[in-house]
């Protein structure tokens, strides 16, 4: 009784900060993360988003089905009578229990593996850290401990997949492709629950209530999150688990369903198909390689969970980051040689880009910027920051190597992998382009989210900072 009355005044005292302090207040208090206040554009976008996301994410999974992935005959026949919402709607397949028995199941099989298998990756994988690691520090000054075993679980998945392709046929490869809008109605109710449940939880039973953030605003709190890091007891990190289990490590078998697909129709796998695949593996490889890297990065660091996260990872995230290679079941492409490495190179560097970039933060930040970067010892700027406890912590941002060239150079590689994908795809439709798009609308909203955080939290170290490297993504121009 005394631990919950505890937690009750603990979320009266942040809504009262939250609405009544002062910015050199908050900026004392060490509250970074995500808004304190919601002005009526952010409000706005939040209700525009919750209410047309999922009608986005139908729309191309169903032109795709109706219309072979035309993005624009769909209205087309909307404003001509051909066709009406009624008509289209009646023609999509809706939810069944068959879709449901093998989402259940998936989710089911990577809960298990994330809770009842301690990695083992890291005892013989050398370079590899998995296992217990701790992640950042919250605001309230808490640092948790999180299983790293991702890469097992992602190397047991496929070994299961390739064995019942090959060997135990327990179902057909395409099993994904041919319930690909069934399992989206099922996606789209645990993104859902999900979301709600950590909402309701926030309020009733938060995991650090100290880590909590209430704006007085129903609608960007379900969105945004309140809760930091929310948990079921000590080990099920709904952030960890939601971002990179169900979602990205169905990413992978997604596309293969897609390559079995084709092969099933035309007879071959074209070798835009192929592109796909192994571009795409390679990204979410990484991640799961770097896993306890990912444990530094924006979604953990700063971002509470909510709709944003909760339903973004289940559905936005396995339906939308996967078009290219539901397009080219539809309209397979044959690339030319020269056209396949252009878009491979193009691939590969910017993979490159991305890896090396976060390899030298990860490298400054172990060593405490004792190390090399681009054979100097790195150049760097002490920075200090309070956490809500009022401890005093310090810090260091580094501006050599790719860090010196832009201040989320990492992201300039992203974007060009991002377009590796889409350029794979030929230039008949519109449809796989819209990755690159969002991802870049996507990047540099983050990189301006995380700048207006940094600056919160650093104050005028990060001024120092930003004068040091002007430029955010692309040198000279932004």
């Amino acid at each position: 009784m005394a631990a919950s009355q505890s937690s009750g005044t603990t979320k009266r005292r942040n809504k009262n900060v939250s609405n009544g302090v002062s910015g050199s207040e908050k900026e004392q208090l060490g509250q970074w993360g995500r808004a304190w206040e919601v002005d009526w554009f952010s409000l706005i976008s939040v209700i525009l988003l919750l209410c047309f996301a999922p009608f986005i994410v139908f729309y191309f999974v169903m032109a795709c089905d109706q219309y072979d992935c035309s993005v624009t005959e769909p209205v087309a026949d909307l404003y001509t009578g051909k066709s009406s919402l009624t008509d289209i709607w009646n023609r999509a397949p809706s939810f069944t229990w068959t879709a449901a028995k093998i989402y259940a199941i998936w989710v089911t099989f990577q809960i298990v593996l994330y809770m009842c298998l301690p990695d083992l990756c890291h005892k013989f994988l050398p370079g590899y850290v998995g296992g217990v690691q701790e992640g950042a520090r919250t605001p309230a000054g808490t640092v948790n401990n999180y299983e790293i075993n991702g890469l097992q679980c992602w190397i047991v998945t496929h070994a299961l997949w390739f064995a019942n392709a090959y060997y135990f046929k327990w179902f057909s490869p395409t099993i994904i492709f041919d319930n690909w809008i069934p399992l989206l109605w099922c996606a789209n109710i645990l993104g859902y629950s999900v979301s709600t449940f950590a909402f309701i939880k926030a309020y009733l039973f938060p995991t650090n209530a100290k880590d909590c953030k209430f704006t007085g605003n129903f609608f960007y709190n379900y969105m945004m999150g309140v809760e930091f890091n929310p948990r079921i007891g000590s080990w099920f990190d709904f952030k960890l688990f939601f971002n990179g289990r169900p979602g990205i490590i169905a990413w992978t078998l997604i596309n293969l369903s897609y390559a079995a697909k084709q092969q099933e129709l035309y007879g071959q796998v074209t070798n835009s198909m192929i592109l796909v695949n192994v571009l795409q593996a390679i990204y979410v490889l990484d991640f799961f390689w770097n896993e306890a890297w990912y444990l530094k990065t924006i979604d953990i660091c700063h971002d509470h969970f909510g709709w944003y996260l909760g339903w973004g990872d289940c559905v936005w995230l396995p339906f939308l980051y996967t078009l290219q290679g539901l397009y080219l079941v539809y309209n397979p492409v044959q690339l030319s040689t020269a056209n396949v490495v252009g878009v491979l190179l193009l691939g590969l560097i910017g993979y490159y880009i991305f890896r090396m970039t976060n390899h030298q933060k990860d490298l400054f930040r172990r060593t405490d910027g004792n190390c090399k970067i681009w054979g100097r010892k790195p150049a760097y700027i002490k920075c200090s920051y309070n956490s809500a406890d009022g401890t005093k912590h310090q810090s260091k941002l580094m501006i050599s190597g790719f860090w010196g060239v832009a201040r989320h150079f990492n992201y300039t590689g992203d974007l060009m992998g991002s377009l590796s994908y889409c350029l794979a795809c030929g230039f008949s439709h519109l449809l796989p382009y819209f990755y690159i798009i969002y991802m870049t609308i996507l990047l540099v909203h983050r990189c301006i989210r995380d700048e207006h955080r940094c600056s919160s939290k650093y104050g005028t170290d990060w001024k120092r900072y930003t004068d040091a490297v002007p430029c955010r993504i692309l040198p000279a121009i932004f």
